[in-house]
């Protein structure tokens, strides 16, 4: 795993979380059909980034960045505010925890298709 896959794999699935959302309030098929491809193309990242790497640090990974820009577009485009001050410290923590599994910058591995 590397930090472009997991970035990778985590924007593809903030696609198909937003356009889930837009489906499910009511805007119509299209966001459906784009929210099944998000959850295809999580499925292939996924894949991918276990070919060498452990499932420990692919979920750990793929969690923190998955909620970390995942909170930074619900903040910048939908408005969205915590309640409490203290919850950002949450967001906080999830960065250095992210810091903490030094996620490294590229494949050490090349993709091969599973047998």
């Amino acid at each position: 795993m590397s930090l472009v896959q997991v970035l990778s794999l985590s924007i593809i699935e903030i696609i198909g979380d937003v356009a889930l959302k837009e489906y499910a309030n009511d805007k119509g098929l299209s966001y459906l059909g784009l929210g099944i491809a998000g959850y295809i193309g999580v499925v292939i990242m996924l894949v991918v980034s276990l070919q060498d790497s452990t499932l420990l640090m692919v979920n750990n990974g793929w969690d923190g960045t998955s909620s970390l820009l995942e909170s930074i577009y619900a903040y910048v485009v939908l408005g969205e505010r915590f309640d409490n001050y203290l919850q950002y410290f949450g967001v906080f923590f999830i960065i250095v925890g992210l810091y903490l599994l030094k996620i490294p910058l590229s494949k050490t591995h090349p993709f091969h298709i599973p047998k």
